[in-house]
């Protein structure tokens, strides 16, 4: 019987997309066995400060990062919606598109899932997809009390099963090289006019360099 298709939502600002969302999102694929892993960038996400350059152009710089790389996919399905990126509208479509059967899985990081229970609607994203965490080696906080009645009994402790239904239930994975580069400190260098090489594709690089993106003049 053939197995049941693996998808993965990687959303974000992605402002810009640096080689850690990159590296994130291969080990995630390799991880999790996933067919394909979505990146998602958020024209205005809900609990966030307004991108500095436009939803279209992180689109791009994505898309441009990415090139051929297998498994990964730039998708602009939340720059096509208008108002705020609730990720459970994302899940829908997504769930929409793949079937009922599909393993879907919506990754995020420790300080992400650390606001889960704030989102909008947490508890509807279990009626469409997995949640995988990504763990900060080391992370101090720990979830709240409002946040482990959301997970209920949900936690599993393998992938396998994980992949044993299609949504609902939580994981927490730590990816290999956990790389710890910051979109906030790229945006500042960049505006301060100091190299972001080997931060970010040099595709991307090239791309920011002479477009003139996050630069101040």
């Amino acid at each position: 019987m053939t197995r049941p298709v693996r998808i993965a939502m990687l959303g974000g600002t992605f402002d810009p997309v640096h080689n850690g969302h990159l590296r994130s999102a291969v080990e995630l694929r390799d991880a999790l066995g996933l067919d394909t892993v979505h990146m998602i960038p958020a024209p205005q996400p809900p609990l966030r400060d307004t991108p500095q350059v436009s939803p279209q152009q992180r689109l791009a710089l994505l898309q441009t990062a990415i090139g051929d790389t297998s498994g990964l996919k730039a998708d602009a399905r939340e720059l096509e919606r208008d108002g705020p990126s609730y990720s459970v509208d994302t899940l829908r479509s997504l769930r929409d598109e793949y079937g009922e059967q599909a393993r879907l899985v919506m990754a995020i990081g420790w300080d992400a899932f650390l606001r889960l229970d704030q989102w909008h609607k947490p508890e509807q994203l279990f009626a469409f997809a997995h949640l995988v965490v990504i763990a900060r080696p080391g992370h101090a906080d720990a979830p709240s009390t409002p946040l482990m009645e959301l997970l209920g009994e949900r936690e599993v402790d393998s992938v396998s099963r994980l992949m044993a239904s299609p949504h609902g239930k939580v994981l927490r994975v730590t990816l290999p090289s956990a790389m710890a580069i910051s979109a906030t400190q790229i945006r500042q260098w960049l505006g301060q006019d100091k190299s972001v090489r080997f931060l970010v594709p040099e595709a991307v690089e090239n791309t920011i360099l002479r477009e003139g993106l996050y630069q101040r003049w």
